[in-house]
């Protein structure tokens, strides 16, 4: 499995408050992020998987929501998730 314990806590202590903090939105999109670079690439290889195309759509979608929260709560935050995971240009 792509996804394991120790790699969400992994994200979870390296972009959130520590490990235990999973609800943050910096970690979410960081774990968000994650999963759709995995779906993208698997998406590479098998072209007509459509539940996975929808559910990179679903979590694309997520990913964006949070970040609109936190341009809107705290730009200095969203700036620095942006920054740290490489998402715009």
């Amino acid at each position: 499995m792509y996804l394991t314990t120790e790699k969400k806590q992994e994200i979870f202590s390296k972009h959130g408050k520590s490990a235990a903090d999973t609800g943050s939105a910096e970690g979410q999109v960081a774990l968000f992020t994650f999963r759709i670079n995995h779906l993208s690439q698997h998406l590479k290889a098998n072209r007509h998987d459509f539940a996975t195309e929808r559910s990179l759509v679903k979590l694309v979608g997520k990913r964006k929501s949070l970040l609109d929260y936190l341009k809107n709560k705290d730009i200095a935050r969203y700036r620095a998730i942006i920054a740290e995971l490489g998402l715009r240009k």
